[in-house]
């Protein structure tokens, strides 16, 4: 009975030590207080978004999309919903095609595309998300 107490305790030792151990890694590898600055656009990999940007926003040739507002939002929003009807998810910038604007709307069967919008509010392209 001593022997198998033993073994028991041994690998409550190496468990308690690997957990202590994974613990002491994260927190010598996490930083406690948020980072005031984030890396240039340029060094995240070409069509995705720099660390620190908002989500689903991506970069492509060193350019990172840009949020909308005030009146250009919504010209763009407007267009968007006037050509696919939905819940516009985000207006942005567009990076990635001759389009200067974009508009990310989930449809009622939840389905999610992206709308083109060029600089005269007229929808340039329909995508279905992950196909460009």
């Amino acid at each position: 009975m001593s022997n198998l107490r033993t073994k028991l305790t041994a690998v409550a030792a190496i468990c308690g030590a690997a957990i202590g151990g994974g613990a002491i890694a994260n927190a010598a590898t996490s930083s406690s207080t948020p980072s005031t600055t984030n890396p240039p656009a340029a060094s995240a990999p070409s069509g995705q978004a720099p660390q620190g940007a908002p989500q689903g926003r991506h970069t492509f040739n060193g350019k990172t999309e840009q949020a909308l507002t005030g009146d250009t939002a919504a010209k763009v929003k407007a267009a968007a919903l006037a050509k696919v009807p939905g819940t516009v998810e985000r207006v942005e910038t567009n990076v990635d095609s001759s389009a200067p604007y974009e508009a990310h709307i989930k449809k009622a069967d939840g389905t999610e595309v992206e709308v083109q919008v060029s600089s005269d509010f007229t929808v340039a392209a329909v995508n279905t998300m992950g196909q460009h």
